[in-house]
């Protein structure tokens, strides 16, 4: 992507995501990938896996002794996390014979990919984060579920936004509200440094998430996602320790716990970036409000929370609905110009 002038968001072998007035159409996988039933499960295994690490970064907040606020050492933290995700992944492509070397000029393109969904989206969102409410952040960070949608409508004739598709989008933001639905209700104060930047995370993701499918089109989807947190991750961790960052005692809890972060990381994205390469983007997007929902249940049971309250079993039977609304439409295609 990006190369001899070409909009970044232009595959390389033009199989990609394209620009301007003629959208592309989305080849027909064959792929067991594409399979309805697999794309389910493997979807809602990555969701379980990055809510689990909701209770899991506060437990490593105590371990390394980061404050919450300390945005440095948050992003020297996330850094560390990715950076050796990406190189259990390459690790593992290798033993697997896969080629991990790449060309110079492919390297740039996954360094913007990892810019774009490990550096920047975690930078914006340690920042909001820190100026924020958990609710808040958990309500806004599901709005990438509608920028994937929408950015995919524009780039793809056959993964248009439809009635249905729009309908199953917010009964699943419906149901991320519903879970984070408290008696004292939702503060509606928002504020640049806190909700905008989570937004501003949210678009990178989705951006990250159509860039990285036109990329995985010529290349192997763990090569690709092992290189962008390999990348993103060293760029987060070295601008965490310009501005001061550093952990705390490292001992073996510690290690442990980021070597969990970094495995559950390497294994949601590249299966992520699988369902990307073969799936139309908006029927794995919607996936993405099934997190919250994990994190809430997971975070409830490892504290000894009950989680069978009314609003948990609300936004479980929402979200549901939502996914399957989204999931069961067959590919829509549009009329080219």
């Amino acid at each position: 992507m990006h190369r001899h002038g070409t909009s970044p968001l232009v595959g390389e072998d033009g199989r990609g995501v394209a620009t301007g007035t003629c959208p592309q159409r989305l080849p027909v996988s064959s792929s067991p990938f594409s399979d309805r039933r697999i794309v389910v499960a493997i979807a809602l295994f990555c969701c379980l896996l990055w809510g689990s690490a909701v209770p899991a970064v506060k437990i490593g907040y105590g371990l390394f002794a980061i404050a919450p606020t300390d945005t440095p050492s948050l992003m020297l933290f996330a850094g560390a996390r990715f950076f050796l995700a990406g190189l259990m992944l390459l690790a593992w492509s290798a033993l697997t014979r896969k080629p991990i070397l790449q060309p110079a000029r492919r390297l740039g393109q996954l360094g913007l990919l990892g810019l774009i969904s490990t550096a920047g989206q975690y930078l914006f969102y340690y920042i909001g984060l820190a100026h924020s409410t958990g609710v808040k952040v958990s309500i806004t960070t599901s709005t990438s579920t509608f920028f994937s949608v929408l950015i995919a409508h524009f780039l793809y004739v056959n993964d248009k936004l439809t009635p249905r598709r729009i309908l199953g989008c917010l009964l699943g933001f419906l149901g991320v509200i519903a879970v984070n639905l408290a008696a004292t209700g939702i503060d509606l104060n928002v504020s640049l440094f806190g909700e905008g930047f989570i937004v501003v995370a949210a678009l990178l993701f989705s951006v990250g998430g159509v860039y990285g499918k036109g990329l995985s089109a010529d290349m192997d989807a763990g090569v690709m996602t092992g290189w962008q947190l390999l990348l993103g991750g060293a760029i987060l961790g070295l601008a965490g320790i310009g501005l001061g960052g550093k952990l705390g005692a490292f001992g073996p809890e510690a290690a442990l716990l980021l070597g969990y972060l970094a495995a559950l990381s390497a294994a949601a994205f590249a299966l992520w970036s699988v369902l990307l390469k073969h799936n139309p983007v908006g029927s794995i997007a919607i996936f993405n409000c099934a997190i919250p929902i994990f994190g809430v249940l997971l975070a409830g049971l490892f504290l000894g929370e009950s989680i069978f309250e009314w609003k948990n079993l609300a936004a479980l039977l929402l979200v549901s609905v939502g996914i399957w609304l989204v999931t069961t439409q067959k590919s829509v295609a549009g009329r080219t110009t």
